[in-house]
């Protein structure tokens, strides 16, 4: 019966180990993302000058919305839709895997 209680115990643990790692891959992605920001402001202030374009997507349920503006929105717009294709291929191609592989242990 102790056997059985260290054996879940450790389980446990190795769970928690798993979501702070996670979760501090998490933080660590905010606070480059941030840094990003920074580096590109300071950059701006600095230099100062020049043209900006930006492009963004949003994905509401399978459908992306994309949007840009600026004198290379077509290239980013372009750059965007690409990445929107990809990642729905890769989340079909894993959700495919993983059913593959549910059914082997069930």
């Amino acid at each position: 019966m102790r056997i059985a209680d260290e054996k879940s115990q450790e389980t446990a643990e190795e769970g928690v180990t798993v979501s702070i790692r996670l979760f501090l891959f998490l933080i660590l992605g905010f606070v480059l993302v941030f840094v990003g920001i920074i580096v590109i402001l300071i950059d701006v202030v600095l230099y100062g000058g020049g043209s900006a374009s930006a492009g963004a997507i949003i994905f509401i349920g399978p459908f992306p919305i994309v949007i840009g503006a600026g004198p290379d929105a077509t290239l980013i717009v372009l750059f965007s839709i690409i990445l929107a294709v990809l990642s729905v291929v890769v989340f079909l191609v894993m959700n495919r895997k993983l059913r593959r592989f549910s059914g082997w242990l069930f």
